[in-house]
């Protein structure tokens, strides 16, 4: 049987496969090609779905498609669909499917000439609890509706390094891709918006953002909607609706909704009834308790399949078109919140210019120190301002307050331009930038991509020294047990995947940075031990664990810690720097006062029980955990050879900071526990 809508795909984002799901099931729907900017990657899904890879969106039409579905990122849509559009074809654009009005009006004129059909992928709109919600206020069920506030946190994947995502390069970007969403749910619940603020700011739970938290207020034809959309934190999607007769709560991430009616407590009939609903309000509290597992279940048993609104709006789209009616999406709502998420966006752009525009960079500096938003880093640029130099900070927000011969040079280490910008007629650079969290994604843009760029932007502007601050992480613990003390000269990690992305990442940022040293970068990379104060932590978790009020330690509590106080630390770089080592110099900085796991919770432990776990049961422990978490493809966090690794006993000793620093413990351990503790 001769199918009616031939289908091309543009753009192979994770969204893609879902469509392709839901055309499957749909018998007049064939998919005859998908074509995005990453040739491989469209080869290989085409395979997967059983279709064909294309070079070029033309030649999806000239295959035959009169329908195309505009899945790319957000820059690129309203450009496409203008395209699919002029070649004859219905479209469905991925929400939101311009960054401005004029966009979606271009869009909707050339349409309505052509004749064709364009629909904007409001995929909320049609999840189950979104359309539960839209038909209970339209029954009247919670009264007339007062106010409509939707709570929305959002993940963008990790940043890899090379050029910046649309995301991170620009600030009113994560809106306008995600706030978008929410703005859409609020004109469907509450009608026309007539009225609009919107306010953002930078918390630091996603530093790459220029703002990870945005509030939206519209005052709106039936009520004020507020939409609050942030980025980095726990996972959150709920709305809640308020009218005069009850609230309606939804939680779209577990599947669950429910009303709330709302007591008059003016009359003594009201206060009693209020006061019987307060006390019984625990056992109410218990719906949600049962019910968002039961939601979850249903998920995860597809009794209530995830992304059922994808599949839902697909359907939706085809069967209007087969039966030759409009869009569900009206395309002059959609210019409507287009026009308010991008005049927000623009708003934050220009404020964003503004606070950039205060700060300058000079011509030349005698010092940069990278990564100087985190503790080392912070550290170092207060003692080389306290020595009386001019400094660069190299940090990817702007800072809550400029301080006194600091400039700020502003971007992600993983983007070589800015980079370059940050070391460009520097004298010496102090490098502490490096990811401490997060899997490799992060660990590879911040630490190995980002050490990269530091090492070309050194030989490009031809800085004089550049101080390199690895760590002891790189060395191979394991193998070093029973053979003598750490050193220098101790092998370094051969299997530094299997000890976790951190060691992994140090490790080749080491390795690239004495690669340079032996081409002739002026360089000296030191080793700090475990770094403690200064907002660093002492127990962690080569230290203790904290678990239900008590020490829980891995072993007999007799290894020796490399600890080493922040101010040292410090002490050491500064030294480096003065002293113009420039020699691929290996450098240790550990106090030589070597303290035990249970020394230092003897000293800074408080008055908490200590258990110690037998090294036989944490090995079993850890064997244990490596077949389920191997079974979904993860690694065990405690698996044998990273414990081996981290309960390796092992001696630490080396004369070359005293011989080439000239250095030796300012404050010390034992005076910087004492000053935690005070």
């Amino acid at each position: 049987m001769a199918r009616e809508f031939h289908t091309g795909l543009v753009g192979v984002e994770p969204i893609c496969e879902l469509h392709v799901q839901a055309m499957k099931q749909l018998p007049d729907v064939e998919l005859i090609g998908i074509v995005d900017f990453d040739r491989k990657r469209a080869q290989a899904k085409a395979e997967t779905w059983g279709t064909i890879a294309l070079d070029s969106f033309e030649q999806i039409v000239d295959a035959g498609a009169n329908v195309v579905h505009i899945l790319t990122p957000l820059p690129s849509r309203a450009k496409l669909a203008l395209s699919a559009l002029a070649k004859g074809c219905h479209v469905l654009i991925q929400a939101p499917i311009a960054e401005t009005e004029a966009d979606v009006l271009a869009i909707q004129q050339l349409a309505a000439e052509k004749g064709l059909t364009v629909a904007a992928a409001h995929t909320l709109l049609f999840d189950p609890q979104i359309v539960h919600a839209l038909a209970q206020v339209k029954a009247g069920a919670i009264g007339d509706l007062v106010a409509v506030e939707i709570h929305h946190t959002v993940h963008y994947p990790a940043y890899e390094g090379g050029a910046l995502p649309p995301w991170a390069a620009r600030a009113g970007y994560p809106l306008r891709d995600h706030g978008v969403h929410g703005v859409y749910v609020l004109q469907a619940l509450l009608g026309q918006i007539a009225q609009g603020e919107c306010e953002q700011r930078s918390s630091g739970s996603e530093p790459n953002l220029a703002y990870d938290a945005w509030s939206v207020r519209l005052q709106c034809q039936r009520g004020l909607g507020e939409l609050h959309l942030s980025f980095g934190g726990k996972p959150v999607h709920q709305v809640i609706i308020q009218g005069t007769g009850g609230l309606l709560e939804i939680d779209l991430l577990a599947a669950f909704s429910g009303t709330r009616a709302l007591s008059a407590r003016t009359t003594p009939l009201g206060r009693i009834t209020h006061a019987v609903t307060e006390a019984l309000r625990p056992l109410r509290a218990l719906r949600p308790v049962l019910e968002k597992p039961i939601g979850l279940w249903k998920r995860a048993r597809k009794a209530d399949p995830a992304h059922h609104d994808v599949r839902a709006l697909v359907a939706d789209f085809y069967a209007r078109l087969a039966a030759h009616e409009p869009a569900a999406t009206d395309l002059e709502e959609v210019a409507e919140v287009i026009k308010w998420t991008d005049r927000f966006a623009r708003s934050a752009e220009t404020d964003q210019a503004a606070e950039r525009a205060a700060f300058t960079l000079s011509a030349t500096v005698p010092f940069v120190v990278t990564g100087a938003s985190g503790s080392l880093g912070r550290a170092v640029v207060q003692r080389l301002v306290a020595d009386g130099h001019k400094v660069r900070a190299f940090v990817r927000r702007m800072p809550e307050r400029r301080e006194a011969n600091v400039e700020y040079a502003f971007g992600n280490l993983g983007d070589p331009d800015a980079v370059g910008r940050a070391i460009a007629g520097a004298a010496t650079v102090i490098h502490c930038g490096a990811a401490t969290s997060g899997g490799w994604a992060e660990h590879e843009g911040a630490t190995v991509v980002g050490t990269s760029n530091v090492i070309a932007a050194c030989k490009k502007h031809q800085v004089k020294q550049l101080v390199h601050i690895s760590s002891m992480s790189v060395v191979d613990r394991a193998g070093s047990a029973g053979n003598g003390a750490v050193t220098e000269d101790t092998n370094l990690e051969p299997r530094a995947a299997e000890r976790g992305a951190y060691t992994r990442a140090k490790l080749a940022a080491e390795q690239a940075v004495s690669d340079a040293a032996q081409a002739g970068l002026p360089t000296v990379i030191l080793r700090p031990g475990q770094i403690f104060g200064g907002g660093i932590p002492l127990i962690n978790g080569a230290v203790a664990r904290n678990a239900g009020g008590r020490w829980l330690v891995l072993g007999d509590g007799k290894l020796e810690l490399p600890l080493v106080y922040i101010d040292d630390v410090v002490d050491a770089i500064t030294s480096a720097a003065a002293k113009k080592l420039t020699k691929g110099e290996v450098i240790q900085i550990i106090d030589p006062d070597h303290l035990t796991q249970a020394e230092v919770l003897n000293l800074a432990g408080g008055a908490k029980k200590i258990v110690r776990v037998p090294r036989p049961l944490v090995f079993a422990l850890g064997k244990l955990s490596e077949l389920p978490l191997g079974v979904l493809g993860r690694q065990s966090p405690v698996a044998g050879y990273r414990l081996k690794s981290a309960l390796a006993q092992l001696r630490y000793e080396s004369s070359r900071a005293t011989t080439l620093l000239g250095w030796k413990p300012r404050v010390g351990v034992r005076e910087g526990i004492r000053r935690l503790s005070s």
